[in-house]
């Protein structure tokens, strides 16, 4: 048996370019056949308002609630899981962060305001992976291959000649690869993410998963 699940997902409760309700999107990713739903919202300033940039951390509550108001609708047969999609100051480059946790998210201070190397070595230390999204995507800057474990080689807003940069990319440096629909309104259902031969039950699956690139990247315009 084969299990799809999507890591690349916005809401209209957190991120302001999101469009669809968590209660939503649930119901039309289970009527597509998948099986899970990874919630990357963006943390960044498009966010968390100009007001709040020096301490988002204040604000984490609100930043977590959207995953929080998905996992209601989770069943035995349909996981949501907890991500994010950080963007520093220092750059023009989003990253996709899995295995995060929200209480470990609750405990730290402005993400926004590291280095990409002060970034990867934190989430390091906790067992998470970074996936760098998108990164030819007009406006985008590529990141130093040394501070990611991924790229993110498909993404269903990207056309084909820009993703196929990012593949390419990641033959080149070896990392592992990613898929995602980089949903926002009904329009990008189920444009991208991975087939396992496994359930995805939790993070630590999920890392495990993708450390083992025993995945198949759902590629759909």
């Amino acid at each position: 048996m084969e299990y799809k699940y999507e890591l690349h997902c916005h809401t209209n409760l957190v991120s302001q370019c999101g469009r669809v309700h968590p209660k939503e999107i649930v119901k039309m990713y289970k009527e597509k056949g998948y099986s899970g739903i990874v919630v990357t919202e963006h943390y960044s300033p498009l966010t968390f308002g100009n007001k709040n940039l020096i301490k988002p951390q204040k604000y984490i509550d609100f930043y977590i609630s959207s995953y929080e108001e998905m996992k209601k609708y989770e069943t035995e047969d349909f996981t949501v899981l907890f991500g994010m999609e950080l963007r520093h100051y220092a750059t023009g480059a989003d990253y996709l962060i899995y295995g995060v946790e929200p209480d470990w998210l609750r405990q730290q201070g402005n993400l926004m305001a590291l280095w990409e190397k002060q970034a990867y070595e934190l989430m390091h230390a906790q067992g998470y992976l970074v996936f760098q999204a998108h990164p030819f995507r007009p406006y985008i800057l590529r990141c130093n291959p040394d501070y990611i474990d991924g790229i993110e080689v498909f993404n269903g807003k990207c056309d084909a000649l820009t993703n196929f940069k990012a593949f390419q990319w990641a033959i080149d440096t070896g990392k592992l690869m990613s898929s995602g629909s980089d949903f926002h309104t009904p329009e990008h259902l189920g444009r991208g993410g991975i087939i396992t031969k496994e359930p995805i039950k939790n993070n630590a699956d999920l890392i495990r998963i993708l450390k083992s690139r025993d995945i198949k990247l759902i590629k759909s315009y």
